[in-house]
């Protein structure tokens, strides 16, 4: 089966320190034009496959990135608890080219995860699950950079968990087989961004 993980769209700013609500963010208006653009390259596109079931994080930036999708295609949205973000239940969401480049901003990021082992654990059970109950499909998942990252740095072999940023919308590709093989086929494809002309983020930095 292949499973096509996707990052979400880009989202908006929150903080709810002052209230203690977990921060919950919804897409921004660009973060909609890239999910709509995703979309598009999914159903009618160069990029067009048949899709045989689609995924989400509890998560609304995740859920809307994939919404256009389903309601293209005329397909229900199943949650699946165990691909949400580590930042799940922090107060505060600061998307992350606001700041890369500030000194020590990986080491920032990383601090954010409590329990790395323990949350890689969650994502290879969610996902392998995903996997197994989907034979011979193809399966869509909106998530998030974090979940993307340290489920294929298992897959590769890699220490370092959040060894590479993926893109908003950004569509990464692994082919599971029924024997237990697992293949990287493809990671931070944009093309559905090039070809609509939608920027990746609106940050001067980016």
């Amino acid at each position: 089966m292949e499973l096509i993980l996707i990052r979400h769209g880009l989202p908006v700013r929150v903080d709810n320190s002052d209230t203690g609500e977990e921060a919950d963010p919804s897409l921004s208006p660009l973060g909609e034009r890239q999910a709509q653009a995703l979309a598009e390259w999914l159903i009618e596109g160069p990029g067009a496959q048949k899709i045989d079931a689609i995924y989400s994080s509890p998560k609304k930036r995740a859920f809307e990135t994939v919404q256009p999708l389903a309601r293209g295609l005329g397909q229900e949205i199943t949650i699946e608890p165990r691909v949400v973000e580590y930042d799940a239940g922090e107060t505060a969401y600061i998307p992350i080219e606001e700041i890369k480049g500030e000194p020590e901003w990986y080491e920032m990021i990383a601090a954010g995860i409590p329990d790395p082992k323990a949350f890689q654990e969650q994502v290879i059970d969610g996902l392998e699950s995903i996997i197994s109950n989907h034979s011979g499909d193809r399966v869509v998942v909106g998530c998030h950079g974090g979940v993307i990252a340290v489920y294929l740095a298992h897959l590769m072999g890699v220490r370092q968990p959040l060894f590479f940023e993926a893109h908003y919308t950004s569509i990464n590709r692994v082919m599971g087989a029924s024997t237990g093989e697992r293949s990287v086929v493809s990671m931070n494809e944009l093309g559905h961004l090039q070809v609509a002309n939608v920027p990746l983020s609106s940050h001067p930095k980016s």
